[in-house]
Formats: C-alpha cells, sequence, structure tokens
C-alpha cells in the first residue's frame, strides 16, 4: 500500500488516516458508540476505522467486500490475517503544531481538516517510534525549539517521522523543519539519544514551503548514516527518509512471498519489475528467474535499488530510471521478450496508457499487487478484455484495524 507515500518515494502528508476511504458508500458494521472506545481519539482522528470490531470480525468484513468485487473473477482465497494485529507501522508520522491555548502539540490531522488531534499512543504505531515522539515533544522546551504555526509561518519543527527495521532494529528519526538550522543540535542529538540509545541514525530535512507535503527536498544527516537497513525475504534493504517500504513488515513477507509463488518462475523467464521503487519484489524474484528489469521513475529509488541489489550480491537485475509505461512500449519496439510483470501501483491503480502498454509488452503473466480492491476491480476489467484471465486472487490484510486490503492477483494470457 502506498498510503500517503507515493510509490516513486516522493513524500505526501504521511498521517495515521489511512487515505481515501476506499470503501466509502458501502456498508459497514461499527459498534455503536454507547460503549466507548478502546481508543481515546478514534471518534477524531479516523484512522482506525475498526479498532473497535473484533479482529476476526475484521477479516470477515474484508472478505465479504473481496468476494462482492471479484465474484466475476473467481473465488477470492481466504483473507490472511495477523496472528498479533496491533502496533504495526514500522513508520509513524507526528505533526507538530499549537492548540487553541497556544501551546505544543504532536499528532495527527483530524481526518478531512488540518486540525491535530494529540496522540500519545496508537494501536498501530510501533511503539518505540511513539515513545521517541513523546520524548521530542518533553525536550522542545529546553531547547527553546518553538514548533510551526502553519497560519503564522512562524517556528521550526514541523513534522517528526520514525523509521523502524523490526529485523536488524535499527531506527530513524527524521526531523522536518521550516529551516536548516537546530538550536543546540549536538547536544539534542545526546539528550535524545541518551534516552533512546537504539536510534541509530538522526536526520533534519528541511520544508520550508507552504505545502502539505510532509518532506522537502534538502536533507543533513547530523547522526549515524542517514538511512537504515532492514531484512525482508532474506533480503537487505536500504531505506532512505523518502524510499518507499511497505509498513507491515510481517505481512509484507507474506504478500511478497504469495506474488512470486504466483509467478511460477522456473529460472528460463524475464522479469519486468514497474513502479520497482528500491527493487524489493524485483530482488525478491530474482533468485527463481533468468533475468529481472526494475523500471522506477524516481531518482532516489533507482540509487537505493542500485545499492540494493550490490548489498545482496544480485547480478542478474538491472534498474532503470525511466516512465515504466514509455519503458514497456520501447521493449515492445525492440522486440524484448517479457514473460512476467509484476506490478505495484499506487493507491489510484493504474491508467488505460499503463495498462495498454503491459498489453502491448505481452507478457505471460502479470503478478498485480494493490492496495485498492476497488481500482483493482477497474484494472481487471480492462486487462480481461485484452486477452488476460484472473487465475488466483488473495487478499491480505496488511492494515488492521482500518478499512483497507492489499490484494495479488494472477492474470495469465489467453493462448488464441
Amino acid at each position: 500500500m502506498k498510503t500517503n507515500l507515493q510509490k516513486t518515494g516522493t513524500s505526501k502528508p504521511v498521517t495515521k488516516n489511512p487515505a481515501s476511504n476506499a470503501f466509502s458508500g458501502r456498508a459497514v458494521k461499527r459498534p455503536t458508540k454507547s460503549t466507548a472506545s478502546r481508543c481515546p481519539v478514534s471518534n477524531k482522528c479516523g484512522g482506525c476505522q475498526y479498532v473497535d470490531i473484533p479482529y476476526q470480525d475484521q477479516l470477515k468484513q474484508k472478505q465479504k467486500l473481496l468476494t462482492t468485487l471479484f465474484s466475476s473473477y473467481g473465488k477470492p482465497q481466504p483473507i490472511m490475517g495477523m496472528e498479533l494485529p496491533d502496533f504495526y507501522r514500522n513508520k509513524v508520522h507526528a505533526v507538530f503544531g499549537l492548540d487553541s491555548k497556544r501551546k505544543p502539540v504532536a499528532g495527527v490531522y483530524e481526518a478531512a481538516s488540518h486540525r491535530i488531534v494529540p496522540v500519545e499512543s496508537c494501536f498501530l504505531e510501533d511503539q518505540k517510534a511513539t515513545a521517541i515522539i513523546r520524548t521530542i515533544k518533553g525536550l522542545l522546551p529546553s531547547f527553546k525549539i518553538k514548533v510551526y504555526d502553519e497560519n503564522s509561518g512562524y517556528g521550526l519543527l514541523r513534522h517528526v517521522l520514525i523509521r523502524t527495521a523490526r529485523e536488524t532494529g535499527q531506527i530513524m528519526v527524521v526531523l522536518v523543519l521550516a529551516s536548516p538550522i537546530l538550536p543546540s543540535k549536538n547536544n539534542f542529538v545526546k539528550a535524545l539519544r541518551k534516552e533512546h540509545p537504539e536510534i541509530t541514525t538522526i536526520v533534519i530535512n528541511v520544508n520550508d514551503r507552504k505545502t502539505s507535503m510532509v518532506l522537502g527536498d534538502k536533507e543533513q544527516t547530523i547522526y549515524g548514516k542517514g538511512y537504515i537497513e532492514d531484512v525482508l525475504c532474506g533480503k537487505v534493504f536500504k531505506l532512505s527518509p523518502k524510499s518507499f517500504y511497505q509498513v507491515n513488515p510481517v505481512q509484507t513477507s507474506r504478500l511478497y512471498e504469495t506474488a512470486v509463488s504466483y509467478a511460477g518462475l522456473t529460472g528460463k523467464e524475464t522479469v519486468l519489475d514497474a513502479y520497482c521503487g528500491i527493487g524489493t519484489i524485483g530482488m525478491i524474484a530474482a533468485e527463481k528467474a533468468k533475468r529481472v528489469i526494475g523500471v522506477e521513475l524516481n531518482q532516489d529509488a533507482v540509487r537505493d535499488a542500485v545499492y540494493n541489489a550490490k548489498k545482496n550480491g544480485i547480478k542478474n537485475i538491472q534498474f532503470y530510471q525511466k516512465d515504466a509505461g514509455q519503458f514497456m512500449i520501447q521493449l515492445a519496439e525492440q522486440k524484448e521478450k517479457v514473460d512476467v510483470v509484476f506490478m505495484d501501483p499506487p493507491r489510484a491503480g493504474s491508467d488505460e496508457a499503463f495498462l495498454g502498454s503491459v498489453i502491448t509488452c505481452s507478457p505471460k503473466k502479470i503478478v498485480y499487487i494493490s492496495c485498492n480492491p476497488e481500482t483493482l476491480a477497474r484494472d481487471l476489467k480492462f486487462l480481461t478484455r485484452k486477452g488476460y484471465k484472473v487465475q488466483k486472487i488473495q487478499g491480505v490484510d496488511m492494515f488492521p484495524h482500518t478499512e483497507h486490503i492489499e490484494c495479488v492477483v494472477l492474470l495469465s494470457k489467453v493462448q488464441n
């Protein structure tokens, strides 16, 4: 899922609110408000629509939606749920600002607004990350650091972004500032790491524009390497502040393993990983394919992908910084054969120009990973009209306590 962070790695507002209410208008059975929610801010935050629904009931509702959306293509496999569905997000964002009494607050934007809902803890977020954010808030007065006021444009600290690596234990702290000068930055780093020695890198990101974007273009590493590394499906991946990386590491392993198994690779195939980001799916598939091509428009993501391939000793993969749709058309014009296309588009799905380029490329199999079943259903309608048949559909609950669902679909080319 690309919730609030584009697949290319370009930052969007990264709030706990999971984007666009993908299933609005559908009947959702929620508990009545006669009983208190287990989350004190759930009615304002809007991020955990299902937080008070028993987890097994959440899965049943999601399975029912998938069955409704994809009944014309076959029966979806039972959705993959989590054994422990709390505190799974490895990327945590807090917006800093002022409350009505002009006192500093840290939390999330209230649904469909820029009002900040103060948050002390969250059932979605990694608990170490939320503890670090609380510590940063507590350090502000002693370092005379003012939080940013959106109305006046005055103040320094706008956001804090924490990335945690489940397998390596590494933690990145990104301080998003309105200007590049952090008062007493060395002492601030010492004070923060005294409370949280597990922090492995701290980065200042400068966003001096009046924008809803969280991250700016300029970065300065003030502690550590400026990135962290995590292990996924046996491969090491470098994560920079802007890198796209799935937020639920436990379910991501299951998602990608399912996607690669659907491809049925034998070691003879040429595989194209469209929207490849930092190269995750392509590198996992590489050990079972003859050749993998990764295509990504974002330069920073491609740089990380090349690093990741070298780090893992993968030699049968190449990365190109190009538009994936145009690249596939060029491959077809050059008579380059592609056997399998992996595609993992943003929440909006793929437009017909991109899907048309997939058809032009004419792979034997398409493995479509989607974070929005409704746009997936739309795209499947196009692909099945152009000579492809849906073979398998698997839902993965990447986002417990929310409405959102990740899916993997296998399509194969119909033989004439």
